[in-house]
């Protein structure tokens, strides 16, 4: 029982849970740039039905985030408010069943493409190249190398808001160029991929060429997000980023990549803030330049220092 001028502590608001509640987690812990704030409480479920338990029950004012390795992701310094679910181990299962592959949203993207390599499947090998979860990639539609998750997709399985639990087609989803059409409050728990029968060797060969492309174009070994703008059609980012003069440009602790001036990195000390100001600077300088409006591919969330308003992605 709470006492008078005391609130309720928000984790004894929720739902009991059969996986982890956490308040305060650091989310900086968890995310590829390594900044921003905690989380109010962070929830790993059990499985599929302890995530649609938790939905169908929590207060209905309780603000929902899910994250996943958090490798294209920025926190802000304020942290998120409500609950923050991360799927853990137990969705990141990957086995081939009669030739496809069905993958928990968990399991990161190079996994995937591994067990695609050994089972003799090709046309997965894009997925070596993208850092992050099965489930991020579903989000937001994720591809490389020439390839995207909607050419190898047949199904994907997703809670929504309510508990309610659907599975869906690639038409059903409605996606496009670095686009899910399925509505914000769905969490991703597992999917259904199909390539084609391959040679292992010529398969781990393909991967190899693009683990090898990642590694000379990339900062892979630096704090960053991935690719921070989606591309403009016809335009690539870089090329536009480029010629603006932003190549190396640099805010607090926060720079546009010399070796790839769409990647932004954390030299070290870098505030979200810097981060975001960093990106929102080179929009502006882009626009100037060349008329071009860029998109955030780089998902921001949370919210600001000083601020009470959860931020929107834009």
């Amino acid at each position: 029982m709470s006492t008078p001028g005391h609130h309720t502590p928000l984790i004894d608001r929720l739902p009991k849970v059969r996986g982890k509640l956490r308040e305060g987690a650091q989310l900086s812990k968890v995310t590829w740039f390594q900044v921003g704030g905690p989380a109010d409480v962070m929830l790993r479920p059990a499985d599929t039905d302890d995530l649609a338990a938790f939905l169908k029950n929590k207060p209905s004012d309780m603000p929902v985030t899910v994250i996943g390795v958090g490798s294209n992701l920025l926190v802000r310094d304020g942290g998120i408010r409500g609950v923050v679910i991360r799927l853990g181990r137990p969705f990141t299962d990957t086995k081939v069943v009669d030739g496809d592959l069905h993958v928990g949203a968990g399991a990161l993207d190079l996994n995937v493409a591994q067990t695609a390599q050994q089972a003799g499947i090709s046309g997965l090998e894009f997925l070596s190249g993208i850092p992050g979860t099965i489930g991020g990639a579903l989000r937001m539609n994720a591809g490389a190398y020439g390839a995207e998750i909607k050419d190898i997709l047949i199904s994907a399985t997703a809670v929504d808001g309510t508990g309610d639990i659907h599975t869906v087609t690639p038409d059903e989803m409605d996606l496009s160029y670095r686009h899910c059409g399925v509505p914000d409050d769905w969490i991703f728990t597992s999917a259904i991929l199909r390539g084609q029968p391959g040679d292992s060797d010529e398969i781990a060969k393909r991967m190899g060429k693009i683990q090898d492309a990642r590694a000379g174009s990339q900062p892979i070994k630096s704090r960053t997000g991935g690719s921070t703008f989606a591309n403009p059609t016809p335009d690539r980012a870089w090329e536009v980023i480029d010629a603006a003069g932003c190549r190396g440009l640099t805010i607090g602790g926060a720079q546009m990549s010399e070796q790839h001036c769409n990647f932004m990195i954390n030299l070290g000390n870098a505030t979200a803030l810097d981060l975001e100001q960093l990106g929102d600077e080179v929009k502006k300088r882009v626009k100037d330049h060349s008329g071009v409006e860029l998109r955030w591919e780089i998902r921001r969330i949370g919210e600001r220092l000083g601020t009470s308003i959860i931020g929107k992605d834009a």
